[in-house]
């Protein structure tokens, strides 16, 4: 059942994706794409709720469990900020990435048929993997708002005035305040998940492993805050290192 529901999840996405792309190829935008992401998040919340019920614990155990919350969280940020911001065509962007991540969680491997039951689950190490990776759909979410800004600004430089996709682009101001704004929420949760990560017992070299690795992802976000702050930084190259270190950062999951 909770497998049936992660393949109707990903082809709510792919569908959503698609049909974006349809549309902004044909100048308009569409409403269709905000419905296909709400069905995205009803089955990916119905998913994780099963996998809960059945490890008695947060569902993030293993890769593809992770890949799916990340997803979760990707499209629950996106939700939330194309409607407050109304940038609906963050959603042609948004649902190939979470379409991407539930289709590598599908893969053989990555879901344990029968999920195991967890015995003795420790509280700061669910509130630790729970924000993190609600930081990473955050971030993410930056990261795609970072890549409609290149996407927006080349077109402004070759003078593609005219075509559907620049039509329907929000103006750079609102990408950029967006992404700002997500970057923040996205550290306010990081800082919680690593001070919960301290809190925690640390059985093992992987677990302190992970929790460096994850405070080295936080150095980075801060550091690039700090140099917006103090030195300044123009429009493309916050969004293209906004969009590196998120990519960068993808490889704390190794320390899983």
């Amino acid at each position: 059942m909770d497998r049936w529901l992660l393949i109707t999840s990903t082809l709510f996405a792919a569908i959503g994706a698609a049909w974006g792309m349809i549309s902004v190829n044909r100048g308009r935008r569409s409403l269709w794409t905000i419905v296909w992401m709400l069905g995205v998040f009803v089955c990916q919340f119905a998913f994780l709720g099963l996998r809960g019920k059945q490890h008695g614990t947060c569902p993030l155990i293993g890769y593809g469990e992770i890949l799916v919350f990340l997803s979760w969280a990707l499209t629950l940020f996106y939700l939330l900020v194309g409607s407050t911001y109304r940038i609906s065509l963050l959603g042609v962007f948004t649902a190939p990435a979470v379409a991407v991540f539930q289709c590598i969680a599908l893969l053989p491997g990555m879901l344990d048929e029968v999920p195991k039951k967890i015995e003795n689950g420790n509280f700061w190490h669910e509130i630790h993997s729970s924000t993190s990776v609600l930081a990473y759909g955050a971030l993410a979410l930056s990261a795609v708002a970072g890549v409609m800004f290149l996407v927006l600004d080349r077109q402004l430089k070759e003078q593609h005035l005219k075509s559907g996709l620049f039509l329907n682009l929000p103006p750079i101001r609102t990408l950029l305040v967006s992404l700002e704004r997500l970057q923040r929420v996205g550290g306010g949760l990081l800082t919680l998940g690593i001070i919960a990560g301290f809190l925690m017992p640390r059985a093992d070299h992987r677990v302190l492993a992970h929790l460096l690795a994850a405070l080295a992802v936080w150095s980075g976000y801060v550091l690039l805050t700090i140099i917006k702050l103090t030195r300044g930084l123009t429009g493309r190259r916050q969004a293209l290192a906004v969009v590196i270190l998120f990519i960068l950062s993808l490889g704390v999951f190794a320390f899983v």
